[in-house]
């Protein structure tokens, strides 16, 4: 799920990774929301907030918008590049380890809020979750070849709209357009069913949701390393 890159990789792989890492955007975007009331997977969004708060002279809440599409970027970027520099050295856990470092800023995130509650901004924790946002969609856009966005709902349901009409269409659209359908209608369901999780565990357990967010990401990213360590050897 997290070794074979673009054309090597099945539907069945895409579709597991696309419904388990959507689940936890969700449940973070909604989570980000619930505390700050700001999305971190949203740079759609943000980007408008910031116009809008900047063409009413609001600079500083504009510079806060701009801040988390800006975390968001940086998240995507250095992923990036520690990709390119995995795959450079032909390193092929780089994957697996770019979402156990997810897991890792996760459970600091954790650690903060849960050690020193309201001491600490808010403004800090949808940081670090654009942040993480940024990261997750990197690897999963990078790893499939763009088929997979887990942040991305807007593309996705343009995505959807589009498949859709294809259906109407001769029947090489119609077959081209099913599994694509299936991708990113599941993404959208596992996204929209991870932010209703998200928002009722937090309100049980309050900031240990990063921790069982983190732990689901270990679970998903270790075996995946080991097995890429033992494929090399």
């Amino acid at each position: 799920m997290l070794i074979s890159v673009g054309d090597e990789r099945t539907a069945s792989v895409d579709l597991l990774l696309a419904g388990l890492l959507s689940s936890i955007a969700g449940a973070l975007n909604a989570v980000g929301f619930m505390v700050a009331g700001s999305f971190t997977a949203n740079m759609t969004g943000n980007i408008s907030a910031f116009a809008d708060y900047l063409a009413h002279g609001s600079v500083m809440i504009a510079l806060s918008f701009a801040g988390l599409t800006l975390a968001f970027i940086c998240g995507a970027g250095i992923t990036a590049l520690a990709i390119q520099t995995g795959e450079r050295f032909q390193l092929k856990s780089i994957f697996a380890l770019a979402i156990a470092a997810e897991a890792i800023i996760l459970l600091g995130l954790s650690a903060i809020f849960i050690l020193l509650a309201d001491k600490t901004p808010e403004m800090l924790l949808l940081i670090i979750l654009s942040f993480v946002m940024g990261l997750q969609n990197a690897v999963t856009t990078m790893i499939t070849q763009a088929r997979v966005r887990t942040t991305h709902v807007s593309g996705m349901a343009t995505d959807i709209g589009i498949e859709l009409a294809a259906l109407a269409g001769s029947d090489r659209l119609k077959r081209e357009a099913v599994p694509k359908l299936k991708l990113h209608s599941l993404t959208l369901a596992c996204f929209t069913i991870g932010g209703i999780c998200g928002v009722l565990l937090f309100g049980l357990i309050d900031y240990w949701l990063f921790v069982i967010a983190a732990m689901m990401l270990l679970f998903i990213a270790l075996p995946e390393a080991i097995r890429a360590r033992r494929n090399r050897q």
